[in-house]
Order: C-alpha cells, then sequence, then structure tokens
C-alpha cells in the first residue's frame, strides 16, 4: 500500500504510533527487539539499566499505540514488535543524521 492509498484513520494511527516511538527510550526498545527478538520486562530493564516501573511505562506505551504486542509464557510476558518492519523507521531515521 502506497501513502496515497491510505485512508485518513490510517493516517492519524500512523501518526500516533510515530509519536509513541519518538522518545530515546522508546528508540532503544525497539532497537533491541529488532530481528523479531522477544524480551520480557525485566531483559528490557536490564539492557536499559532503568527502573522496572520505567520500562514498564514506555511499554504500555509502546503496545498501547499498536508498536509492539505482548504474549504470556508461563510466567514471563514477552514483547516483541507487532512488525518487524518498525524498526526500519528507526534505522531510516538514524541513516538522515548527520554525525
Amino acid at each position: 500500500m502506497h501513502f496515497k492509498e491510505l485512508t485518513p484513520e490510517q493516517i492519524e494511527q500512523a501518526a500516533n504510533m510515530l509519536k509513541a516511538i519518538a522518545h530515546p527510550i522508546r528508540i532503544s526498545i525497539i532497537n533491541y527487539l529488532e530481528d523479531g527478538k522477544k524480551l520480557t520486562v525485566t531483559e528490557i530493564r536490564e539492557l536499559l539499566n532503568i527502573e522496572q516501573s520505567t520500562t514498564s511505562h514506555h511499554l504500555g506505551i509502546l503496545k498501547d499505540k499498536g508498536v509492539l504486542v505482548s504474549k504470556r509464557e508461563g510466567k514471563n510476558t514477552y514483547y516483541c514488535l507487532r512488525n518487524v518492519n518498525l524498526s526500519s523507521i528507526v534505522e531510516c531515521l538514524s541513516s538522515c543524521q548527520n554525525f
């Protein structure tokens, strides 16, 4: 589907997803979940070296806006990207920066 074919509702959803992604911690979470990886809150918290409540807050935002999905497996809840192409957005933005 090309951008010209998107409905106003789809454009609104895309904007909300981009707003949700637009935070350094959330960009880092997406980076850790690229290539179909699944991680728990604890694993993400350890990778980012932040409090579990902060991690849960950011995961909740990403899940609420359709960026992530979660799946319960035994005692753990695993998070992964709803669509693996979402990590391409972060890669694209990284390539646009002038370092």
